[in-house]
């Protein structure tokens, strides 16, 4: 029987930046030695592998698709190589696999057959927000979307910043980013005017913007997050 390959969580950028400025040489080497790759969206995984490797040749590589519309069949699919011995590497758009992207069922998979994971070093949004906010490290809670509904959302908004001050424990959010500006203003007419509101956004990019504030500064500011990735976190006083 052969030894299974192992199953590289390969992290992205997270935008329009050159890969090497945020990515480590070591991860470079692995996408150099690998033809078995697990993408997001073929374009962009393709575009990716190319940016931080122009001489691979891409006709050689293997891709299979891992997103939401992926069935449970074709994550099966997705081992075969690993049981046979072959490495792959996973990629998301953006940011670390597994991490506010597709990759944890493929994962729970992989030990559940015996395979090993090896997680590279890169950029994620969600780190390197808390790292900036100056919020609680010691404890924070990412916690994803909020609802859409407006009257739900804000119900939402309310039961986390109670638990944010029962517990001293950061509460973090991402939204899609077109939505940014309508969940900053339901957090501004949600929260506590004492809350602290930390928004970073485009990180690692030349328009990178992070600032961390009480609500009540936050309220008198006129800034716009539309369309620009952005991490919202929180912490009650």
């Amino acid at each position: 029987m052969k030894t299974p390959g192992t199953l590289y969580l390969i992290p992205n950028v997270l935008g329009d930046t050159a890969p090497l400025e945020v990515i480590p040489m070591s991860v470079k080497k692995i996408i150099e030695e690998l033809q078995y790759f697990i993408f997001e969206k073929e374009k962009a995984g393709r575009a990716f592998v190319k940016r931080i490797s122009p001489n691979i040749q891409q006709p050689n590589l293997v891709v299979f698709l891992l997103n939401k519309f992926t069935l449970t069949d074709e994550l099966h699919e997705m081992i075969t190589p690993l049981l046979e011995g072959k490495d792959v590497g996973l990629i998301t758009d953006a940011g670390c696999p597994g991490i506010a992207d597709p990759g944890a069922d493929l994962v729970a998979l992989a030990h559940k057959n015996n395979i090993r994971v090896t997680p590279l070093v890169g950029p994620s949004s969600i780190l390197l927000a808390v790292m900036a906010s100056g919020l609680n490290g010691q404890s924070f809670a990412f916690n994803g979307y909020l609802p859409i509904e407006k009257s739900e959302r804000k119900k939402a908004i309310k039961h986390f910043e109670k638990i944010s001050k029962e517990n001293g424990q950061t509460q973090v959010f991402i939204e899609t980013p077109y939505r940014n500006n309508t969940l900053l203003e339901d957090l501004l007419k949600s929260l506590r005017p004492q809350t602290m509101l930390s928004i970073t956004c485009d990180v690692t990019l030349p328009s990178e913007f992070i600032h961390t504030s009480a609500v009540e500064a936050w309220r008198t500011s006129n800034l716009d997050f539309n369309k620009r990735p952005a991490v919202f976190s929180f912490l009650a006083r």
